[in-house]
């Protein structure tokens, strides 16, 4: 992998994550911003040293030799495809702290909230019915 290349290691079966990567790439304009689904079949053959189980939890990356979690994994993306204003306030003390529980919550419970939001508001892709989602199934949000 390069080094000015941020790998997002990404859950393709969650339309609020997918939604997220969409819009991310979009701002791409300098491809700074590797994909890579975590629900591949080869994910742990290519990526051993990425935890599948805890990627899952809470969203991954790698950039420079390191891997990065979480929020700072968002604060670099946006940062890197030249939005970095909009997460700016990510790295302020009083707001890290609020932030990282939020992520923690929204992270957990991601998919009764892409359901919600698709379902009510029309945003994102409906990859749950009824309440129901198919982890099984072969969806995955981003073109590869």
């Amino acid at each position: 992998m390069k080094n000015n290349v941020l790998t997002i290691f990404y859950d393709g079966y969650c339309p609020l994550c997918c939604a997220e990567m969409n819009q991310l790439k979009q701002c791409d304009k300098n491809n700074v911003i590797e994909l890579v689904n975590l629900r591949h079949d080869n994910f742990s053959l290519n990526y051993p040293h990425i935890n599948t189980k805890v990627a899952l939890r809470v969203l991954h990356g790698e950039y420079q030799g390191k891997v990065l979690q979480a929020l700072d994994v968002t604060y670099q993306a946006w940062r890197m495809v030249g939005k970095g204003i909009y997460v700016a306030p990510l790295k302020f003390p009083a707001i890290k702290q609020i932030a990282n529980v939020s992520y923690l919550v929204i992270a957990k419970y991601r998919q009764p909230i892409s359901s919600f939001l698709h379902r009510y508001l029309g945003i994102g892709k409906a990859h749950c019915e009824n309440g129901t989602c198919y982890p099984t199934s072969r969806i995955n949000c981003w073109r590869e």
